[in-house]
């Protein structure tokens, strides 16, 4: 593999972009929004320049890095020649579905098709391809430059030929890539998932405040951030969809996502991305504070 499309220009579509240009493959980043496409390229720019600050990266590394992407607004130009497409499109079947039909028809027809949904299901994704043995997940984790784990996702149709190697791959990028297979939510947010959700009902029960909850998961069971400060960093539109997925999938009332969780959403508080979840994240103030709902 030589030649890698990433489609979606947000978060993990950069971060993706950002690992592969770093690894010295030719990347196509794609999206439909120019400003996207600008502020994505400007982003990698500046983790590249974090990480050659840190000692990372050597000096010299940033203008490989950035001579190694290009950008396109055309999915049509921008898979074109592709080895590999990855798609990191919002977590949205429709948009999702629309767009592996258009890659399918589009990309060469050997290239693999990747999807770094984090729920939605690879079997279903692929049913929309005339090459279903050559689609798969492959899930990274926020941020991408840092995370290791790669959550390799084998649709029903999934060939094992593309498994290994989307695992070598994930590998050679320098991840761990951990195979599993499509069930709804797959092992990290099936697991992820409902503790979020419970900790959103432990605080829309009363049970205890934002920063209450958050402290116990911390100190208690040695996680890094608390479970509702990790659903703003994620985005709570984004742990809603997954919760729905889950529920629809399961049919089980314990997959039901919070109310709260659900106002939240519909307000516009999305956590970190529109600047107040369950904190207010002010750009540049490293002290959280509580959002005023909460208090």
């Amino acid at each position: 593999m030589k030649k890698v499309a990433v489609i979606g220009a947000g978060t993990m579509g950069n971060g993706i972009a950002h690992v592969f240009a770093m690894f010295g493959y030719c990347v196509s980043l794609i999206d439909v929004s120019q400003s996207a496409l600008d502020k994505a390229l400007s982003t990698i720019e500046k983790n590249t320049d974090r990480m050659i600050g840190k000692g990372s990266l050597p000096a010299d590394a940033k203008e490989a890095i950035m001579k190694n992407l290009v950008s396109f607004i055309s999915i049509q130009d921008g898979v074109s020649g592709a080895d590999l497409v990855v798609e990191a499109a919002t977590e949205n079947v429709d948009l999702k579905l629309k767009i592996f039909k258009d890659i399918d028809q589009f990309a060469p027809k050997d290239a693999i098709l990747a999807s770094n949904t984090s729920s939605i299901s690879i079997t279903r994704i692929a049913g929309v391809t005339k090459r279903p043995g050559k689609v798969i997940g492959m899930h990274f984790m926020n941020p991408v430059p840092v995370m290791k784990l790669v959550e390799i996702i084998n649709g029903y149709s999934t060939s094992k030929d593309v498994t290994n190697m989307i695992v070598e791959l994930s590998k050679a990028l320098g991840k761990v890539p951990v195979v599993v297979n499509d069930y709804p939510g797959f092992v990290a947010n099936r697991i992820l998932m409902p503790m979020i959700n419970e900790a959103i009902y432990t605080l829309y029960e009363g049970v205890a405040g934002v920063e209450e909850i958050d402290t116990v998961m911390k100190l208690g069971m040695a996680h890094p951030m608390g479970p509702l400060q990790l659903a703003d960093f994620i985005g709570l539109d984004v742990c809603l969809s997954i919760m729905q997925v889950l529920y629809t999938g399961f049919g089980n009332p314990k997959y039901a996502p919070c109310p709260l969780l659900i106002n939240m959403v519909t307000a516009g508080k999305l956590g970190v991305k529109s600047g107040e979840g369950f904190y207010v994240h002010t750009p540049g103030l490293k002290e959280l504070r509580v959002s005023s709902s909460f208090l």
